[in-house]
């Protein structure tokens, strides 16, 4: 897609921003009974922001777990990777399918956090983990504060992943991203509401939205 497009379909995806954004702010009101599980998330985010605090920033860890979500992306779009590179300075993941999906996935993607749920739901299925929800909602919460703090620390120099796409164009497809994985996680982890509702709600608030933003402009061509 041309630049140029991609700037119009930005603009055009920022009441959808806004109205996911509305729609997790009721999720997560939804799912407040949840009170063990938020808890022990925040304390592992709390955990993960004193080490980032005390100890150096693990740009590898970072910068590999980045390139391979470049890779695990297109594959899951039936491509294919020719190279996969890792340096603590930086690594590059050439495909045959570089579309903006696989561009920008690193920065709505948490591989980190969703290797940690897949591991101990292998884990509770083989050895019956149930006692260590505790341990599970600690390692997630910090393994979600290392994918927010450290591609916020990342996203402050220049990226050639954003800049190739353009920068409204990759901050609405970013952040309605994050705002999706939320959607989804949430009540799957909580367990206090439907999967389904916060993606209906986005959507009819998108439509009421459009709805607003149509009226203006009949009422402002009326005048």
């Amino acid at each position: 897609m041309r630049k140029w497009f991609k700037l119009g379909l930005g603009l055009l995806l920022l009441p959808t921003c806004l109205a996911a954004t509305q729609a997790l702010v009721e999720v997560i009101r939804g799912s407040g009974r949840a009170d063990r599980f938020w808890f022990a998330t925040l304390a592992g985010a709390g955990c993960w922001l004193s080490i980032l605090w005390l100890l150096p920033r693990p740009m590898r860890i970072y910068v590999f777990g980045h390139e391979l979500t470049h890779a695990l992306w297109t594959w899951l779009l039936w491509g294919k990777v020719t190279r996969f590179k890792v340096a603590s300075r930086g690594g590059s993941v050439v495909t045959n399918r570089p579309n903006f999906l696989v561009t920008l996935a690193p920065y709505f993607f948490p591989l980190y956090a969703v290797g940690v749920v897949v591991g101990f739901a292998i884990g509770n299925s083989i050895w019956g983990w149930e006692d260590f929800s505790a341990a599970f909602c600690l390692l997630l919460g910090a393994a979600y504060a290392f994918h927010v703090t450290l591609n916020c620390e990342v996203l402050r120099t220049r990226q050639t992943d954003i800049t190739s796409q353009g920068y409204l164009f990759s901050a609405a497809i970013i952040w309605l991203g994050n705002v999706f994985v939320l959607l989804l996680g949430i009540p799957l982890l909580t367990m206090q509401t439907k999967v389904s509702a916060g993606f209906i709600r986005s959507w009819e608030l998108t439509l009421g939205l459009w709805a607003s933003i149509a009226k203006l402009s009949w009422l402002r061509e009326s005048t």
